[in-house]
Order: C-alpha cells, then sequence, then structure tokens
C-alpha cells in the first residue's frame, strides 16, 4: 500500500501542488489524470522518492520514504518498477540486455537465470522472438513494450506508468492498455497510471485521482467519475472528446 499524506511541492515560487492526500491499495489500478503541468508526473516520481516534498509525506508497506537510509530506499526502489513516457531504452544494447539491465546491476543471478528471467517477461509483453533485435529498429510501440518487460524483470509489487500510450495510434494504444490489464491480473500488481488519454482510464483504471488548481480535486470510482458533479472535471473530460 502506498500513504501520501499531506505532500506538498513546489518548485521555487511555483506551487505544483498542496497538502495530496491519497491512499493506493494493494492489487489496485489508479489513473492519476489532469491538463499538462498540473503535476501529476511530479507526484509519480514522489512515490519512490526520485523527488522530495517540500512537505508530507510518502509510506511505502508502512515505511516513510524520506526517512530511510540510502541501502534502505534502494531496498524500497526495488518494489516499483517504471514504465517512462518515452521508455528510456539504451539503444547502444539490444532488447535482451535492456531487459536485462536491472537484473545485472541489482540481483547475482546467473546467466542462465538472467535469460530465463528476460524470456519470460519479453513472452509476457508479446514480443518473445526479439532479444537480439536493436532497440533502434523497433517501433514505438515496441519500445514501450521493452520498457515494460524491464518494469516487471524484477518482479516489482507496484507499476509506475508515465504516459504509456502518448504518442501511439490507437490500436497499439489498446495492446498497451490490455498489457496493463493483463499484467495486473497475472502478476497481482498494483499500478499508477498518468495519462491524458480517457479511453484508456476507462479501460484500465479501479479509481481516479483528478489534480487541478494546485490540489487533488477530485477522486473516486469510475461510476463516480461518471456522475460527478465537479465542473473542472467534467470540463477536462469533455475536452478530451471521449463520452463517458
Amino acid at each position: 500500500m502506498i500513504e501520501i499524506q499531506h505532500l506538498g511541492k513546489r518548485f521555487d515560487s511555483h506551487v505544483v501542488w498542496d497538502d495530496v492526500n491519497l491512499t493506493i491499495h494493494d492489487g489496485e489500478t489508479l489513473a492519476v489524470i489532469g491538463k499538462s503541468g498540473c503535476g501529476k508526473s511530479v507526484l509519480l516520481k514522489h512515490m519512490n522518492a526520485l523527488l522530495h516534498p517540500d512537505s508530507g509525506t510518502v509510506k511505502v508497506d508502512g515505511s516513510e520514504i524520506f526517512n530511510l537510509s540510502y541501502v534502505q530506499l534502494r531496498l524500497v526502489r526495488q518494489k516499483f518498477g517504471v514504465l517512462f513516457q518515452g521508455a528510456a531504452l539504451f539503444d547502444s544494447i539490444d532488447t535482451f540486455e535492456n531487459v536485462a539491465f536491472p537484473l545485472r546491476y541489482f540481483t547475482r543471478m546467473s546467466e542462465k537465470d538472467i535469460k530465463d528471467r528476460v524470456q519470460d517477461c519479453l513472452e509476457m509483453v508479446n514480443l518473445a522472438n526479439m532479444g537480439s533485435k536493436k532497440t533502434s529498429e523497433l517501433s514505438g510501440g515496441m519500445r514501450k513494450r521493452v520498457g515494460l518487460a524491464r518494469a516487471i524483470v524484477m518482479q516489482p509489487r507496484y507499476l509506475l506508468y508515465d504516459e504509456p500510450t502518448s504518442g501511439l495510434d490507437p490500436v497499439t494504444s489498446e495492446e498497451i492498455n490490455d498489457l496493463i490489464i493483463h499484467l495486473k491480473e497475472s502478476l497481482k500488481i498494483t499500478s499508477v497510471v498518468i495519462t491524458h488519454d480517457m479511453h484508456s482510464v476507462l479501460r484500465v483504471a479501479d479509481n481516479v485521482a483528478f489534480i487541478d488548481e494546485q490540489k487533488l480535486s477530485w477522486y473516486g470510482t469510475l461510476d463516480q467519475m461518471r456522475v460527478a458533479k465537479h465542473d473542472r472535471l467534467q470540463e477536462f473530460i469533455k475536452a478530451s472528446e471521449y463520452k463517458i
């Protein structure tokens, strides 16, 4: 469980948001939505202490992560997998080595075990025969899936998705949505999805958090979102040109 308590963040004089309170329960998929620049990705980076707040705290499985030592924090971070917006692959190495990278860096697994684990992860994202492919030769959707295979290779408890369908065509976006659902069900994983894509929200999310006007402006289930009497939320949904 991730517990966000009274979290506040600013950059110089710019207040990103103030006093954010949010609990993400085990096995849940939470979608975080809001306008560009509202602080969605900033919030994501606080969940594994890539950024530190000006006030408040984040607890991961009961541990206040901003009070941990470097060694303790590294162990907590290994509970997280992250799919970055641009996939963040290394183009100098092939697909297999991109997925294997965390295993080589954080574990002492044998080459056989690394090979087996990487192959399992590539199969989970429907790239079973792509290990020898150069990442520079992959399509945008394939790069996202390689990034997703790398995100799950350490068997994390939590998966953080930063705009997973950004820049993808509708068919490929749907493939990514299907993978988010499949990984949640097969790995019993807790997911946080940062997105502008309301179709993706409706496909994958259990709950939705709407960040607006420097705060967590609304939180609820998909059914509650459909009937919410919240003008700013409904304006955001309508602007997406997707009818719910």
